[in-house]
Parts: C-alpha cells; structure tokens; sequence
C-alpha cells in the first residue's frame, strides 16, 4: 500500500476522528459560533476515544477469559477474530480495501441522498474490516481495475445502509426516539433477536427489572450486578484452566483467584467509561448532525457503534454475552458431530453481538427475548463463517475468520452471486438492488402525497 492510500485508511478508520469531522461540518453548516465548533468538536472526539478506550479494556479482560477456556476445557479449531484476519489480509489486499472503502463512503453519502434510507455509517473501523472483506472476495474471484472498485464500493454503500435500515423499527423503542441509527457489523442478528423478542415475550418483563429481597438490593446496581456476574466467570474458568497454567502463563505469577477478580473488575470499569463515552457522544454528534441532514442528506441519521445502546439495558448487556456464548459452545459441539470446521467461540464477538442482541431482544420480549435472541446469535455467528470461509481465497485456510453476521451474510452473498454469474452479473445485481430501493423511495412518496391530498379531500 502506498503513502496516499495508507494515509486515507489511517483516517478513514479511525471513528473518533470521523466524528469530529462529522460534528466540526454540521456546526459549520448551522453557522455555529467558534467557541461552541471548537467545545462541541472535542467533546464529541473525546467522548469516542473515550468508548474505543473502554472498548479496549473490555477486550483486554475478556482475551485471557478466552485462553483459559480454551486451555481448561481442551478446545481447538478456528477462532473468529476481525482484526486478525484483516491484519493478514491487508498485506495482499491493502490498495483494493483503501479505494473501496473511500469510494464506499461517498457511495453510502450518495445512496442515502437519493433514497428514504438516510442512514450514514459511522463506525470506521467496521467499514475497514467490510471493505478489506469485499475486497478479498472480489479479487479472489478474479475482479480488477475500475470494475473491481465500482463494484466493491457499490457493495459497501449498499451494505452501510441498509444494515441500519433493518434494525431502526427497534432502535427507536430503545432509544425512545429517531435521532440515532445503529452501524454495526452485527445487524442482521440484532434485527433478528428484535424479532424474536416480539414471538416469544409476551408478558416477560425486562431484563432491567429486578425484583429482589431488601438485603439483595444492591444488586439493582448495574456496576454490581456486573462485577459480580462477571467475577463469578471469571473465576470458574481460572479453575478450569488450572491454578499453575493461569500463574505461569497469564497472571505473570500473580494468584489465579486474585488474577481472576481484577480482570472481572477492570471489565466493569470498562462498562462504565462506555456509558459515560456515550453521554458524551450522544450531547454532541445529534445537534450537530442537523447541519448535515438539513444540507448535505435531509432528514439522514447517524449509524454509530453498537455499545451506544449499552446503558439503556446494561443488564441485558451481561445476560446477552453469556447467552451467546453458551450458542456458540452448543454450536461448536454441534459442528463436530456434523464433521465440519469447528468455530471456537470468541470472547470478543460473542461480547458485542450478545450483548447487542439481548438489549434489541429485550426491547420488544423482556428477558425471554434477550434471552433467545442473542442464543440465536451465537448460534447464527458459529455456523456463518464455516460458509464463508469457501469464498476468501488463501484467507479461507487461515486459522481465522471474520466473526460477525453481516461480514458472513454479504461475504457469503457476493461470493456465490459471482461464483454463479461472474463479475458483470454481480455488479448488475447490485446496480439493481440500488435501483429497487430509489423506485421504492419514488413509490412510497407518491403514496404519501396521494395520501395526503385524499385526507385534504376528506
């Protein structure tokens, strides 16, 4: 990858600096004073680099959480891991992955310009890892030059709007309102998991509702029920791996017990500096946004990461990782019997889209819903990848892969379009996707103003 383009990925990954832009050109729009551009700008910065920190933290705890189970339960096969698979893959692939993910982003802009979907993704990273993806799959396949762009970046637009789209009926119950859409690489399972709340919960109340004796009352403390659900994990899977694999290999000599609790702690701190990233975030980047939607893309909302919703159910956040973990152990036992590649659950996606899914599942089914809901996720991201890994080329006999159902569902969607009708038929196909969703947009306005006239007429 050369200078330029490795300086476009640089910036183009990194949220928190996409954020501020997003932020500095809304207030710019408005015509904002100086000091409140400079105050709001930073803030918002700030406020991300404050979640990616404590995204950070989480993944830090829950890493050795992953090699304990491993090592106490005596597991091997392919783990789903994002930033190991785009790391090799970037060394081959890094100058197809820069220009479509640039080209992806003005496509998103474009697509959210000229339909009702007025979605734009925000989460820069997720949008490396999908362009580096597509890229790896198109190429593989033998797609080049001008077409291999336009078509990859077509695909990434698509992908960067509707995966928000399908998910908003659900982000506005949780949110309460239509301010903020979400831009994930788990979409498709958070939408399910919403849908699977609204079957099986009827008269299941939330996950946020505890109802506990006086003296266990302080477990209605978010911070406390974590710390404590996580300690007890945390622990049985130190003992599980044993006290002189933890100590000499992990805990740097420290006592496994003692080892264990600090990790289970340092996970909460991290669940609190999301929360309070997200208040950060969330006091700026709305206001602000009106520029952008009001200028640039009317009436567009911004798609940002997934532990955004965290602090509207944090209990559901905890309910929904083991739930989605204990999916994938069922599923790796499962993909044994059946003779296939065996995903071993990570700690990380299992994390994330768990919990994720449980908090939508939540919203519309109480705790069965988030219960069922992120169980189907982790079923659902332990058999999509032994799918995927067909189409990518060398990648697909690395001792990793890429994790999360949207990667799955559009890696495994363009692989086999392709494979079944080659380059020119893929891009047709996504060209004609684009042009459903403009005709729909031109129809359902139509109606609307007919709508609209007839009630006049009434």
């Amino acid at each position: 990858m050369n200078g330029i383009l490795k300086v476009f990925v640089d910036f183009l990954s990194q949220p928190a600096i996409i954020i501020g832009v997003i932020v500095l050109v809304g207030l710019l729009l408005q015509k904002k004073s100086v000091d409140v551009i400079i105050k709001s700008t930073l803030k918002a910065m700030v406020g991300f680099v404050v979640i990616q920190a404590a995204a950070g933290v989480i993944v830090g705890s829950l890493n050795p959480f992953g090699v304990m189970f491993q090592q106490g339960f005596h597991i091997s096969g392919v783990i789903p891991n994002n930033e190991a698979i785009v790391a090799m893959a970037l060394k081959e692939y890094g100058t197809p992955t820069a220009l479509i993910m640039t080209f992806g982003m003005i496509a998103n802009i474009f697509i959210a310009r000229v339909t009702k979907y007025k979605y734009i993704f925000l989460t820069g990273h997720i949008t490396l890892y999908l362009a580096c993806m597509i890229s790896v799959i198109l190429v593989s396949s033998g797609m080049t030059g001008i077409h291999l762009i336009f078509t990859g970046s077509l695909a990434l637009g698509l992908i960067m709007v509707i995966s928000p789209a399908i998910q908003q009926p659900f982000m506005k119950k949780i949110t309460g309102n239509d301010s903020v859409a979400l831009g994930h690489s788990g979409g498709t399972s958070y939408a399910l998991a919403g849908y699977i709340g609204k079957i099986v919960g009827k008269g299941s109340k939330s996950t946020e509702e505890m109802n506990v004796p006086k003296s266990l009352g302080f477990l209605r403390d978010s911070v406390v029920s974590i710390s404590l659900t996580m300690a007890i994990l945390y622990i049985i899977v130190a003992i599980a791996a044993g006290k002189e694999f933890v100590e000499t290999t992990i805990s740097s000599g420290n006592n496994f017990i003692v080892y264990s609790l600090i990790e289970a702690l340092t996970f909460s701190a991290g669940f609190i500096l999301i929360q309070n990233g997200v208040r950060l975030v969330l006091n700026e980047i709305v206001p602000a946004f009106k520029g952008i939607s009001s200028k640039v893309v009317p009436n567009s909302r911004p798609a940002l990461d997934c532990p955004i919703i965290f602090p509207y159910a944090p209990n559901a956040v905890i309910i929904g990782f083991i739930s989605s973990f204990v999916g994938g152990i069922v599923s790796m036992f499962a993909l044994g019997a059946m003779g296939l590649v065996i995903i071993i659950p990570g700690v990380v996606p299992h994390f994330f889209l768990g919990a994720t899914s449980a908090v939508f599942g939540n919203s519309t089914g109480g705790r069965r819903g988030a219960i069922i809901g992120s169980f189907v996720n982790g079923i659902i991201i332990s058999f999509l990848p032994v799918a995927l890994l067909p189409v990518l080329g060398n990648l697909g006999i690395a001792n990793s892969t890429f994790s999360d159902t949207d990667f799955a569902l559009s890696g495994i969607f363009l692989g086999k379009v392709q494979g079944f009708i080659g380059g020119v038929g893929l891009t047709c196909v996504l060209i004609g996707i684009l042009a459903i969703m403009v005709i729909w947009t031109v129809v359902t306005k139509n109606k609307k103003v007919d709508d609209s006239a007839q009630a006049k007429v009434d």
